[in-house]
């Protein structure tokens, strides 16, 4: 998000022509349907037609540079399976990652032990240069609630060893040690060095939730912005606005290639969802920040999230259609916690009187408005009726509790977070009270700052009781280095009663369940505009399960 953002009315982007060529080629009936969404991208990024001829293979052995460039990463944790991903790319700021148009063998291995003396899987996947020689492999038939260790070879290759783990089977409570978890959010290269994620990386947890803005649009000039390059020039090709196919796969390329990161998925498994950056700024479902049609703007779009899906370690069933990608998902950590992952920005009505910071009115109140579609608000609630975890956590994107910008009645509030979309907001309550939620926890990114947030039944009575607990992860590092109390803290903090901490520093929040209680930590950094920042906890909260509500640890 950028801050009290405007819906814009001129274009960006230097590629609009180019997009607008494509998109006069398919009537906006035609590109809404699943294959001619298929088709316009095929015919913007010279994919092969359904049914052309696979690409020829590729002797790896004439691969001469480290091809494991953008490491190696896990995903989606099951009980009985995981996700392995890594993409092949010996010169990674090239539009072809190095590697001709063939298709590459790719081996892996999946063992108990760090040294491989233990295989327990393995076997060979093909990295197809139309999905730019990334790798998916599922392995199945795992035990459930474990650590294994994978790598990838081919040729003379052998890439980074990762750490990951299954997920605990449905018999399983608590376990001996619960559940431990983190929240990240908010990645812009340009804005500093990924120092959190050194410290994330050596973090004793089971899982990690990437709430979105993995990747920015914007341009990247040749010196990375912030991190102020003295030895190194970046290519010229990452200054400009993502918006083509090879334009998203070479920005996925520039940030995976930063050590932290790729430390962070080497050690956790990554559990992902998108905001807006990672296609184009205060989208909602078609339509776009900048005055460009629809049938134009889903063409960018497409690109978008098939640059996403081969970028990230997601599941086959995620995999997109043209335009469209089922990214709403649920999983369950035995029966100690029920994750629903959300997609907030896909499906969205239009931000209520022209997005940013307005006074909330008729509009943002209209109950025919959704900020999660119908279909996805029926699946969360249904979910819900049926779960019997302890712990019903919701990793989401943008903020879902009141967030008054002054005191008084005179206050404005964000339209492109759940404040613009109140009528939402209230199903999902009125669900979550219908289907005997006791332990909501919300957990959010986007603002690039850390709150902590008691939530209430009804925002605007301030008797109203808590039904739950909303844990905004701040930036990792958007918006620079930040500071403890912003110039609105004191302000925040007394028009939002409900808001129990606020602290605009870098970092990310760890959470440990078990069946009587959570405890959240809020961990900074204090500058990430250079590199060597020490981390800290600079806030605790613990939350007694069956008592909602955040009291300081």
């Amino acid at each position: 998000m950028t801050p009290a953002a405007q819906k814009s009315t001129q274009p960006r982007s230097s590629h609009a022509p180019e997009l607008r060529a494509a998109a006069r080629h398919f009537d906006r009936r035609r590109f809404l349907t699943v294959t001619g969404a298929a088709a316009a991208l095929a015919f913007t990024t010279n994919l092969p037609a359904a049914g052309a001829a696979a690409a020829a293979p590729l002797d790896a052995r004439r691969i001469t540079e480290n091809p494991f460039t953008l490491g190696v990463a896990s995903g989606d944790p099951l009980p009985a399976s995981v996700l392995l991903w890594t993409r092949l790319a010996p010169a990674p700021y090239q539009p072809d990652g190095g590697l001709p148009a063939e298709r590459v063998a790719v081996q892996w291995e999946l063992a108990h032990d760090e040294s491989f003396r233990r295989i327990v899987r393995r076997g060979t996947a093909t990295a197809h240069p139309e999905f730019s020689h990334t790798v998916h492999v599922e392995v199945g038939y795992l035990d459930p609630g474990r650590v294994y260790y994978y790598r990838f070879r081919t040729g003379t290759w052998i890439s980074e060893t990762g750490r990951t783990r299954t997920a605990p089977g449905r018999s399983h409570l608590t376990g001996s040690t619960g559940l431990s978890f983190a929240a990240v959010s908010c990645q812009a290269y340009s804005d500093g060095y990924y120092t959190a994620y050194q410290h994330l990386a050596g973090e004793d947890i089971d899982v990690v939730f990437h709430l979105g803005d993995y990747l920015y649009e914007y341009a990247v000039n040749s010196v990375g912005g912030n991190r102020k390059y003295g030895d190194r020039v970046l290519p010229d090709l990452f200054n400009r606005e993502t918006v083509t196919l090879e334009d998203y796969r070479l920005r996925y390329a520039l940030f995976k290639t930063d050590p932290d990161l790729r430390a962070a998925h080497a050690a956790h498994p990554f559990v992902v969802t998108w905001d807006d950056h990672e296609t184009e700024n205060n989208y909602a479902d078609d339509i776009p920040e900048n005055s460009v049609p629809p049938e134009e703007f889903l063409l960018r779009r497409a690109a978008a999230y098939r640059a996403y899906w081969e970028n990230q370690p997601l599941r086959a069933p995620q995999k997109p259609d043209g335009p469209d990608m089922r990214l709403y998902r649920r999983f369950n950590w035995g029966r100690l916690a029920q994750f629903d992952i959300l997609d907030t920005r896909q499906y969205r009505s239009n931000q209520a009187y022209g997005d940013g910071w307005q006074t909330p009115g008729p509009d943002s109140a209209d109950p025919a408005r959704t900020i999660t579609g119908a279909t996805q608000e029926r699946w969360l609630l249904n979910g819900w009726a049926k779960s019997d975890a302890v712990w019903n956590v919701v990793p989401q994107q943008v903020t879902f509790s009141q967030r008054r910008n002054a005191v008084g009645d005179n206050y404005k509030v964000s339209m492109d977070s759940w404040d613009g979309y109140t009528a939402s907001r209230e199903r999902i309550l009125a669900g979550a009270d219908a289907a005997g939620i006791e332990n909501l926890m919300v957990l959010t990114g986007d603002v690039h700052v850390g709150y902590a947030f008691d939530i209430k039944r009804d925002f605007d009575n301030r008797s109203s009781r808590t039904v739950g607990t909303e844990l905004v992860a701040t930036s990792i590092s958007s918006g620079g280095n930040g500071s403890d109390k912003p110039a609105n803290w004191d302000t925040y903090m007394t028009a939002n009663p409900h808001m129990r901490f606020y602290n605009g520093r870098r970092g990310y929040v760890t959470v440990a369940l078990d069946r009587q209680s959570a405890r959240a930590d809020f961990k900074a950094v204090p500058y990430v505009t250079t590199t060597g920042a020490g981390i800290s906890t600079v806030a605790s909260f613990a939350v007694e399960a069956g008592r909602p509500g955040l009291t300081p640890a």
